[in-house]
């Protein structure tokens, strides 16, 4: 009996408290787990870009259809406004891993009111190019996939607002960091797949 206790005590203890799960050394599980949804929402894009290019490739009708023209230059700006945003992104996050909170504060402001800019910008786009999401396969694309990015602008915007709030609470150091990293991760996404989006429908 008093040798099966320890045994006893041991499995309850497992009972109560379940073992650490074994994590990657390399990467953290929270990165990790937005890299993974990161990866799904790449394969989401995808199948709006398969739709644009099938309508493209097996249509003979131009890009963009007359009379409609779209804003490139407008656009082109706006690019490269959500562009810089992720630089400040970067440096917000560099700030605070030196210990910099100022740093931090100030990149993430910046950040935060370039995205605003793009998204804004972006409705007052769709207010004034002129055809709308039923005039035909042209126009349901270019919403869908203008707007399935707007859509997840929106959710950045989001991010970043919690992470600023945060920022100007003294809720990250040097230590600990990962949710300026997690959501600068997600903001990086958003500006890379914009560049496809711009680079898809206004240049080609």
């Amino acid at each position: 009996m008093e040798a099966n206790a320890p045994a006893a005590d041991h499995a309850h203890g497992h009972a109560d408290h379940p073992p650490i799960a074994n994590v990657s050394s390399r990467v953290d599980a929270r990165v990790l787990g937005m890299l993974l949804f990161i990866a799904s929402e790449i394969m989401l894009f995808g199948s709006f870009f398969t739709a644009y290019f099938f309508i493209r490739v097996s249509g003979s009708d131009p890009w963009p259809l007359p009379p409609f023209h779209l804003p490139v230059f407008v656009a082109g700006v706006n690019t490269a406004i959500l562009v810089t945003s992720s630089f400040t992104m970067h440096w917000a996050l560099q700030a605070i891993k030196r210990g910099n909170r100022a740093g931090l504060q100030a990149g993430m402001v910046l950040t935060f009111l370039m995205g605003l800019t793009f998204l804004l910008t972006q409705i007052t786009e769709y207010a004034r190019v002129g055809f709308a999401p039923h005039d035909g396969a042209f126009g349901t694309i270019f919403y869908c996939l203008t707007g399935l990015h707007g859509a997840h602008v929106f959710v950045g915007l989001t991010i970043l607002l919690f992470i600023t709030i945060r920022s100007f609470r003294g809720h990250f150091s040097p230590e600990h960091h990962h949710g300026v990293e997690i959501g600068g991760i997600y903001w990086h996404f958003v500006d890379v797949m914009w560049i496809v989006v711009y680079a898809t429908i206004y240049i080609l």
